[in-house]
């Protein structure tokens, strides 16, 4: 009894998880002509979801579906043909009206009569247990065309019972779920999952990234083993995410309808399928049933020589501080990435010197095989004379959006030779460390190339002997940040000397929480607490940054907040703004300083009132629920009012995920004799220099000289020359996402987001004797374009959307320094101009013939400047002020 009523459970079980029918799939009567409707149709819009503001379009068309033969053997085992009729193209947007590109054409005009015979040719679909076996049509026809037929053909295919399981259909290789009750059966297909060649590429960091999401679900009704009406829904959204108004959703619809049935013909008689069809018409043939690619061809587009004439004139050095300079870089990239190596090269060799910079930016940033093939024809590095174009290409390689391994090995070659530059030399050995982090975040670790790079950077800071070497690697390493050579920045760290050690220690500071052990831990206290041996200021602040940031205990913390008070007079004040920082802006170690704290001995006027003028000071530049850009400053003196170091860095984070947009860092030591002051303890002897280190989005790069020794120094004061000297120019493409989708209903979709800045960062010392005055500034100015472009083709008619959002910004940091008495006097500005922000939308659709119609949108507004505060006496945040401007409109022909 009891296995009786298991047996009656399983069985009630299996027939209500099922449509009732002896079939496990769709089964044709044998003589019937079933009669249905189709339609097909696409939205694209901003994710609003309002009809009014898409644009898209209906394909529909009436279909006849006939049981051609059933095996035999099994009643599973069916052909069908089906056959689409009276095909129409309209817009889903009714209130179009006469502005409708469709109005007054005929399918034959929209579609092309070739185009609507293939398209109303029949083709067969092989069924075995409700499953697609293969799929038949005639050779040569249009692979858009036949895309269309896949995607109707694909409804088809379905089971009568829940489950989940894989099925190939014009989607690729997908995972699918049924749902099935009593009439109904619901198909939830996941996209992610779906296995089909398509090309596309993304930028991996999530700050700089996409969202994208996508979803499927067909639902059919079902009477006697066969559809009464098919609803089937495809949505892909997509948005950038750190400016959420860049963000898009194309929603395609099909729609399935039984609307009566006659008699057929009958069955073919048969037992082999394979004769059947040769019996129906020998010129079908077995294709894949997984969407094919296609290109339309585009009528009247300029070729690169003739895109290139056009936009010059926005890349001219003067030009470079607008918005209309990225937007002409980023639709070269476009043009770039189709064209052939023979055609770039031409390009390059007849170009001038002041446009060529902007030009090599633009073709590195490109990243194809032919434009990588190009430009490294065209550049000479055993050349002195082209440094600037050299440079301009590593500093493109290093920001690239999707580096390969074919360009890391290309730099790791190009290293092995010779160069006609030590700076282009010491230059690719660090970009080769950002591409091998680059590479490494996007599981490329074990590629062949990233492995000898890996053991190129490893070795040679083994090895090195030179000064210079050894900061070249150092450099090198801080951008690869290689677990593997952790023991040998504590090496350098802690028995470096000058300079060597203090990189090594920031080198160490850009390692994530997880590979600061404790045995760094350790060697960071001898450090700071200079147990085995003196160190700089710069080292020793730079040790206690890294304890203070990587969960420090109870006792580091401790031990930290006693010395304050023990230290040199300028390091005593840094040290105690660092610690009241931490505290204001609630770090990560804010807890620990507090429970520390509420100890007396820790926690006492002596120690907390110490005077001094350096500083550290971190806030915001703005900050939203799931997104914060944030600024931090810190200035450390020498004992006698010269600037040691400043630090000034801009973070951009994405809920926890940070990305380090701008360090610049400038550095002087050696300077004290010029007033005929004492240095501080472990700076007696060392040499006169100031420079300037800049990150720039998460890549260090080459450190730039102001002066190097005393005899240096003399010369650049008594030449009187305070001209900002450059870090970093050039056209940066960092935002770079290319997605191209197989739409179920057989239509192509791309979904595209590009992001460029055109950037100038400069920076100046200036130090007077008359005065008794030093003084620094750097100067960021910046254009920003970000567009995204999402569009849907179907070869005779195509829906697009283009969105966008550009600025122009500049950012100034001064300070000033007057030594003249003691305390000295310092004055710290840090000012954001006025910035202008537009915002664009486009939308279009457009026939294969040429007729379109086109809506534009624009929206300006003006962020007032403001003056950032830079001491904790005067923390206010900067109040952004927006004001709007009107919105403009026009829609029309073209």
């Amino acid at each position: 009894m009891i296995l009786l009523a298991v047996l009656f459970l399983c069985f009630i079980s299996s027939y209500s998880a099922s449509v009732k029918g002896h079939t496990t799939g769709l089964s044709l009567n044998n003589d019937r002509l079933y009669k249905l409707t189709y339609s097909t149709e696409v939205f694209l819009d901003r994710g609003k979801g309002n009809l009014q503001d898409s644009v898209g379009y209906r394909i529909s068309s009436n279909v006849d579906v006939v049981l051609l033969w059933r095996s035999p053997d099994g009643d599973d085992n069916q052909l069908i043909q089906i056959t689409m009729k009276d095909v129409n193209v309209e817009n889903v947007n009714q209130q179009r009206g006469e502005k409708s590109i469709f109005k007054g054409k005929k399918s034959s005009q929209i579609i092309r009569k070739e185009n609507l015979e293939a398209m109303q040719r029949p083709v067969l679909l092989h069924l075995i247990h409700g499953k697609i076996k293969e799929f038949y049509s005639y050779q040569n026809e249009p692979a858009a065309i036949e895309n269309l037929k896949r995607g109707l053909a694909s409804l088809f295919q379905m089971q009568l019972s829940s489950g989940t399981t894989n099925e190939a259909d014009i989607s690729g290789d997908c995972k699918v779920t049924y749902q099935a009750h009593q009439d109904k059966v619901t198909k939830i297909k996941a996209l992610d999952s779906c296995k089909i060649e398509r090309a596309g590429f993304t930028t991996p960091h999530q700050v700089l990234g996409v969202t994208s999401k996508a979803t499927s679900v067909t639902t059919y009704k079902i009477e006697d083993s066969f559809v009464v009406a098919v609803l089937s829904e495809e949505i892909h959204a997509l948005r950038l995410n750190f400016l959420q108004s860049i963000a898009g959703k194309i929603v395609s619809r099909q729609k399935l309808e039984l609307k009566t049935t006659e008699a057929s013909l009958g069955l073919k008689p048969g037992k082999q399928v394979a004769a059947i069809i040769k019996a129906v018409d020998s010129k079908y043939t077995a294709i894949p049933i997984v969407g094919q690619v296609f290109q339309s061809k585009c009528k009247g587009c300029p070729s690169l020589s003739e895109h290139w004439q056009s936009i010059r004139k926005h890349l001219q050095p003067d030009n470079l501080s607008k918005a209309e300079a990225v937007r002409s870089f980023l639709a070269f990239i476009k043009h770039l990435r189709m064209a052939k190596k023979e055609e770039i090269l031409q390009i390059l060799k007849a170009e001038n010197k002041e446009v060529l910079p902007q030009l090599v930016d633009a073709v590195t940033s490109a990243q194809t095989p032919d434009s990588l093939d190009a430009i490294l024809d065209f550049l000479d590095f055993k050349s002195a004379e082209s440094v600037i174009l050299q440079e301009r290409f590593l500093y493109a390689c290093a920001f690239a959006s999707h580096p390969n391994e074919e360009l890391l090995r290309a730099l790791t070659s190009k290293f092995k030779g010779s160069f006609g530059s030590n700076d282009i030399r010491e230059s690719v050995m660090i970009i080769i460390g950002a591409l091998v982090r680059k590479l490494c975040q996007n599981e490329g670790c074990k590629l062949k190339g990233v492995v000898e790079a890996k053991k190129l950077i490893l070795a040679g800071l083994e090895k090195a002997g030179k000064k210079e070497d050894i900061m070249m690697y150092l450099l090198a390493l801080k951008n690869a940040r290689l677990p593997e050579g952790i023991p040998l920045l504590l090496k350098y760290t802690e028995t470096g000397e000058g300079p060597i050690s203090h990189l090594a220690a920031t080198a160490l500071q850009r390692y994530d929480v997880p590979f600061i052990t404790d045995e760094v831990k350790k060697t960071m206290n001898r450090i700071y607490h200079q147990n085995r041996k003196i160190h700089e200021k710069t080292v020793r602040t730079t040790a206690a940054a890294i304890i203070l940031k990587n969960n420090p205990s109870y006792m580091e913390v401790k031990n930290i907040l006693l010395s304050i008070g023990e230290l040199p007079k300028e390091m005593n004040k840094y040290m105690l703004s660092i610690v009241q920082d931490i505290l204001r802006f609630e770090m990560p170690a804010s807890k620990m300083v507090r429970q520390v704290l509420k100890e007396m001995v820790a926690h006492n006027y002596d120690r907390f009132s110490k005077s001094g003028s350096s500083s550290a000071y971190t806030g915001y530049v703005e900050r939203t629920s799931h997104s914060a850009s944030t600024y931090s400053l810190d200035i450390l003196y020498s004992g006698s009012g010269i600037l040691r170091r400043s630090n000034l860095n801009i973070f951009q984070y994405i809920e926890k995920t940070p990305l380090h947009g701008i360090q610049v860092v400038i550095e002087a030591q050696g300077l004290e004799a010029l007033i005929a002051a004492t240095p501080d303890e472990g700076e007696e002897n060392l040499d006169s220099y100031a420079g300037l280190s800049a990150l720039l989005f998460d890549v260090q790069l080459r450190p730039v000289t102001f002066f190097n020794g005393y005899s240096d120094l003399m010369s650049k004061m008594l030449s009187a020359s305070s001209d900002p000297m450059s870090v970093v120019k050039g056209l940066l493409l960092l935002i770079d996402h290319s997605q191209e989708l197989q739409l179920q209903s057989g239509l192509k979709a791309n979904m595209d987001v590009q992001g460029g800045l055109a950037i100038d960062i400069t920076g100046a010392m200036e130090f007077s004797l008359w005065y008794r005055e030093s003084k620094t500034r750097v100067k960021n100015r910046v254009s920003v374009l970000i567009t995204g472009d999402i569009t849907v083709d179907s070869s005779f008619v195509k829906a697009g959307l283009e969105i966008g959002a550009e600025t122009e910004a500049g950012l100034e940091f001064i300070s000033t320094v007057q030594f003249s008495q003691y305390p000295f006097l310092v004055c710290l500005q840090m000012d954001k101009e006025d910035v202008p922000y537009r915002q664009f939308e486009t939308k279009y659709e457009r026939l294969s013939t040429g007729r379109g119609y086109v809506s534009r949108k624009r929206k300006e507004s003006l962020i007032g400047g403001c003056e950032f505060p830079l001491h904790q006496e005067n923390s206010d945040m900067c109040k952004v002020v927006f004001a709007p401007q009107p919105e403009s409109s026009s829609s029309g022909w073209f």
